[in-house]
């Protein structure tokens, strides 16, 4: 883990890595995109269920889908399905720790929206700890992990990918990274669509705790 000294940049995916209840959070929105879809296109539930997760599968995000073949208005969209109940999340105290310590830029990169992600961080008190975030809109809803979204999100940073920790919970998300000279870093998790390429050489690390992981990152850089 040597070359930890050498980073700068540290670029966190949101749903699934800084929190990891997925379930909790993401059976809101799946449940609030279905009903949308259902409404917006005359499907029952069921079929609208099919088409959201054909179109997840196919172009990376439901959205993405939505927008291509029914010209389904985004922003109406995000705000639609965003609109959820984080009651039940915690403030993260340990995660708020081990941010606060790290040395280095901090930057979220999301396929979701910025009010999500803001959110989300509020719930998990962290808000404050970031130095930038690129959502869904900054990529011209160009979502992970395409090339674009990518090279965005490293031009609205100011970053060099060579100085930069990318972290996802979606192991292929992480490829362009990989190619773009980025440490990559999967956060192991037994989702279906998550853990898919897990076993592929883009992969630089596989962790299975965050705050534990940014402590060690720490620990390298100031010993």
């Amino acid at each position: 883990m040597i070359k930890f000294k050498n980073i700068k940049n540290i670029v966190f995916d949101l749903d699934g890595v800084l929190y990891q209840d997925l379930e909790a959070v993401f059976g809101q929105v799946s449940k609030k995109m279905t009903e949308y879809i259902s409404n917006k296109l005359g499907l029952n539930l069921k079929k609208a269920k099919e088409l959201q997760t054909n179109y997840f599968h196919k172009y990376n995000t439901s959205l993405n889908g939505l927008m291509i073949h029914h010209k389904i208005n985004p922003d109406e969209f995000l705000k639609k399905v965003h609109d959820i109940d984080l009651s039940f999340m915690k403030k993260d105290i340990v995660l708020r720790k081990e941010l606060e310590k790290l040395n280095l830029k901090k930057f979220i990169f999301t396929n979701g929206s910025k009010e999500h992600a803001i959110n989300i961080t509020t719930h998990l008190g962290i808000n404050d700890l970031f130095d930038g975030l690129f959502d869904i809109v900054d990529a011209e809803f160009s979502p992970k992990p395409t090339a674009k979204a990518f090279d965005l999100m490293v031009k609205k940073f100011k970053i060099d990918p060579h100085e930069t920790l990318y972290i996802e919970d979606i192991a292929k998300n992480l490829s362009i990274g990989k190619e773009r000279g980025a440490i990559t870093v999967w956060l192991i998790n037994d989702e279906y669509w998550g853990k898919k390429e897990s076993d592929k050489e883009f992969i630089d690390y596989k962790i299975e705790n965050l705050s534990l992981f940014l402590k060690e990152i720490r620990l390298l850089q100031n010993s």
